[in-house]
């Protein structure tokens, strides 16, 4: 968790110093350049990534069979920069049509936006290759028990966009800003690299076409890729509906979503990426009982902090976005979109916690069909939440972008819930009253804590914005963490236990 907040917060200044260093036009741009290595990064290697790799590769391991462990890792990094390298060289050949027909068709061809996306493209799309081995390694890292690394690799990324803004932008503008991207995702990669040497592991050239282990990967990846290209159709649609709105609808859906991910990453990437390898391992010994009770502590957490953090975040978005964006380039226009943004991705902030931590319960026990065939159901009424909510909007005279970030929340939720079903099926339960009482319980002191910042903010509307954001953030919090002391929830006296363990014993 201490490795993704700092993350975050990297993230974080660069997103700060990027919004009041270019024009909205050209971050417009650069948002919708940015999708396709994504795009190539999440089907090729994030298919492996988690969902495949890291539970075969640790099923092997706990078997003591690490020659073949090694032999898989080799393997699958060998064709993954294989696969990446000649689909960012087709996504740089064909970029001015992928730009024109899919990516962003509200951009006029003869317009200096439309060939500065294309230049953009191409340069940011070296970075998937680079991301595609860097993720690979991040699993083999997980797998044994290493985790601060791994996720520093973010803060490492954010490092080489702060560079390309600080240094290289002042010769290359937004240019500098593409080279960043490249240049960051070298170093996610290149910070990991001791960590790995450290194992020990025996790497090799082999593609591995004989491996039985390999097979199995590619046969798990089936389903994952299905559902990843399903997830990155609905950026590609929000990308191509947002580039025929206002100049500034896509930085502002990108900086909202950005925001919810930042404390969706600290509350539930933390916890989903720490509990996979035992969820595996607890699957891989057959020991069921125990795996219901992790699954159950997960979910129990991800209520009690994540249910607060969507109501300040909605209850807050305004000044919050002002405090962080409003200077430079970025304006009060484009902080009010941004704010909008963020208010409707924000509704979901509890869908996407629960997810995560789900979607990995699924992954360890080797079943990556479930999560896919019901994302697959999901994200595809995400399209067409997007095209009625966004057409909805526009008619009661409402930014047409909330529509999308709305719509976003909305699938989310429902995948959410139809995974909790599922997996509470196939475990025969999953402790639900202890789950149900925790989330009644963070639902009580989110109310309080929605009332009392429903007074602060017009009474603190006069001061500086950056009180009143930070002033209703400590308010807030201190509400909600009273409510919950009152109501005498277990994890906040296990936590004021362990607390007052460490004080006694300095």
């Amino acid at each position: 968790m201490i490795a993704i907040v700092l993350g975050q917060l990297a993230g974080l200044a660069r997103s700060m110093l990027v919004a009041s260093s270019f024009p909205a036009l050209e971050l417009d741009a650069f948002s919708a350049a940015n999708r396709v290595s994504e795009t190539l990064f999440n089907l090729i290697a994030a298919g492996a990534l988690g969902s495949a790799f890291l539970p075969t590769f640790t099923s092997l391991l706990v078997r003591e069979e690490r020659k073949a462990a090694w032999k898989l890792a080799s393997s699958l990094i060998n064709l993954v920069t294989l696969a990446l390298c000649l689909a960012a060289s087709l996504a740089a050949l064909f970029a001015p049509q992928i730009v024109r027909y899919l990516l962003a068709p509200g951009l006029s061809a003869d317009s200096n936006q439309f060939q500065l996306t294309i230049d953009l493209l191409r340069i940011q799309s070296i970075s998937a290759i680079l991301f595609g081995v860097g993720g690979l390694v991040i699993s083999i890292l997980n797998a044994h028990r290493v985790f601060f690394i791994p996720q520093i690799t973010a803060a490492m990324y954010q490092l080489g966009q702060i560079f390309g803004v600080l240094a290289l932008s002042r010769w290359l503008g937004i240019y500098g800003l593409a080279w960043g991207v490249v240049i960051g995702s070298a170093l996610f990669l290149l910070v990991q690299l001791p960590s790995l040497f450290k194992l020990n592991g025996e790497f090799s050239l082999s593609l591995g076409w004989g491996n039985s282990d390999l097979h199995k990967v590619i046969q798990l990846m089936g389903p994952r890729v299905f559902g990843a290209a399903i997830v990155q159709l609905n950026f590609w649609v929000n990308t191509n509906l947002a580039s025929r709105m206002a100049a500034g609808s896509l930085i502002s859906l990108s900086y909202g979503f950005m925001l919810m991910l930042m404390a969706q990453a600290a509350i539930a990437q933390s916890v989903a990426i720490a509990a996979m390898p035992t969820f595996s391992a607890q699957h891989a010994l057959g020991k069921q009982d125990e795996m219901r009770s992790s699954l159950a502590s997960a979910l129990r957490g991800m209520f009690l902090l994540a249910l607060p953090a969507s109501v300040g975040l909605m209850m807050l978005a305004r000044p919050i976005v002002s405090m962080l964006y409003q200077r430079g380039e970025f304006n009060a226009t484009t902080a009010e979109m941004t704010a909008w943004a963020l208010l409707w991705y924000a509704t979901g902030l509890v869908g996407h916690s629960i997810m995560e931590v789900l979607t990995r319960a699924f992954y360890a026990q080797h079943d990556t069909k479930t999560p896919v065939l019901i994302g697959a159901v999901a994200m595809s009424l995400n399209v067409v939440f997007s095209l009625a909510f966004s057409a909805w909007f526009a008619r009661i005279g409402w930014l047409p972008l909330g529509g999308l970030a709305l719509a976003n929340s909305l699938a989310t939720a429902l995948e959410a819930a139809a995974l909790f079903i599922v997996m509470r099926k196939r475990l025969g339960g999953i402790e639900g009253a202890h789950i149900a009482r925790g989330f009644a319980q963070a639902a009580l002191a989110a109310l309080g804590m929605s009332l009392t910042l429903g007074l602060w903010i017009p009474l603190a509307g006069s001061l500086n914005r950056w009180v009143v954001a930070l002033g209703g953030v400590a308010v807030g919090g201190v509400v909600y963490g009273l409510v919950m002391l009152a109501l005498r929830v277990p994890e906040i006296q296990s936590v004021i236990r362990l607390v007052t363990r460490r004080l006694k014993r300095q």
